[in-house]
């Protein structure tokens, strides 16, 4: 008796319709054992990022290119005010002829004082060229010397402060700067300005125990002294005092130590920030370099890594080291939310992961475009 043949395509259906309930039914478990996993997860206490704790907020970050030295400058310097340990020439005329001519080389102390032979010491430091030479010439007349004497000073050489700038500046090394404008801003110049990886914090190590006296302690306009601030700490050991600044924050408190004694070493910070790594829903995940000087925040992280993968993903999480060194926190960023909230749209710091989750949403649009393969046919999902 022969068989009635069966069609092979109601078969492959027949097949598919049985194929179809037990692959909606894995793909429901599925779908269920990733939110008992997301249950699991939402044990552990993460941290919002509108009301995440102050301490652990990313700094911001200043660009040390745009910063305004010309605050660290110091008062304006006249060319011809004498300072301490400057070497003049004394030309005394009294008479018409070039014999008559006295040229003798001086050099001021420490005190602000010259000593002219036959004249004694006379206090020069402070004054210019002009007023030197009046003191010269009264000194003459008081002492007798010279009823009528033609007086001139000229500079032969002003004393300076040998200055090393290091770290981050274009021209590293030993800078020469007349010590009345021994000033940091005239020191980073002098080393060709900050280079491109520069960051704002500056270390200054001076001598202990030095004299802080842009000009001598006698001067027509008095003492002339500047005062160190900022965080100031004493090595016994090396006899150096060193003064830790911003040069950021030190603008803005007003609180700038910037005079440098001869002797002083400034060093530059070099930023070299850790990378930054995004994984997750993104089409480039991987390991990028934090930028040196400006922020960073979550989408631009997403932008370097070509965006996300996923047009339904919205959750991330940003894995932060704690500035206490207690492991790390976990702050949960919405990018709906931080499309229309800049403080949502978290800071980041250097060694972040930036995380962008899978979510219920997620999963189950990727269950159900995977259905139409498991069951053999072509259905539409939407």
């Amino acid at each position: 008796m022969a068989l009635p043949l069966q069609n092979p395509t109601s078969t492959m259906l027949s097949t598919a319709k049985r194929r179809r309930p037990c692959a909606v039914a894995g793909a429901v478990a599925t779908v269920l054992l990733f939110l008992a996993g997301l249950t699991g997860c939402a044990q552990h206490r993460l941290h919002d990022a509108a009301s995440c704790p102050t301490e652990l907020l990313a700094p911001p970050i200043y660009n040390a290119q745009t910063v305004d030295l010309s605050r660290f400058a110091g008062p304006p310097v006249n060319n011809e005010q004498i300072g301490c340990g400057d070497v003049l020439e004394v030309s005394l005329a009294a008479g018409l002829g070039a014999d008559a001519i006295s040229r003798f080389p001086i050099r001021v102390a420490d005190d602000g004082t010259a000593f002219l032979p036959e004249i004694g010491s006379l206090p020069l430091a402070g004054l210019d060229l002009p007023g030197a030479e009046q003191t010269v010439a009264a000194a003459c007349v008081h002492r007798g010397l010279y009823r009528q004497p033609q007086v001139t000073v000229t500079m032969r050489r002003q004393r300076v402060n040998r200055i090393t700038v290091v770290g981050a500046v274009k021209e590293p090394g030993i800078q020469e700067l007349r010590r009345d404008a021994s000033y940091l801003m005239a020191a980073i110049v002098a080393a060709g300005g900050l280079d491109e990886d520069a960051g704002t914090k500056v270390e200054i190590r001076r001598p202990a125990g030095g004299s802080r006296l842009a000009l001598g302690e006698r001067s027509s306009a008095g003492e002339s002294t500047v005062q160190f601030t900022g965080h100031a700490m004493n090595d016994p050991q090396r006899r150096v005092d060193v003064v830790c600044l911003d040069l950021a924050n030190s603008i803005l408190d007003g609180t700038a130590s910037n005079y440098l004694d001869d002797g002083t070493v400034v060093r530059v910070e070099r930023r070299h920030p850790e990378p930054v790594q995004v994984v997750g829903l993104v089409r480039k995940p991987g390991q990028y370099d934090f930028p040196v000087n400006h922020e960073l925040r979550v989408f631009g992280a997403i932008a370097m890594a070509e965006g996300l993968s996923h047009k339904l993903a919205n959750q991330v999480y940003v894995i932060r080291n704690r500035p206490d060194g207690e492991g790390t926190a976990v702050i949960e960023v919405d990018l709906r939310t931080a499309k229309h909230n800049a403080r949502e749209n978290l800071r980041l710091a250097p060694g972040d992961i930036v995380s962008v989750e899978q979510t219920p949403l997620t999963v189950m649009m990727d269950v159900i475009q995977e259905i139409p393969f498991a069951v053999g046919a072509t259905m539409p999902i939407f």
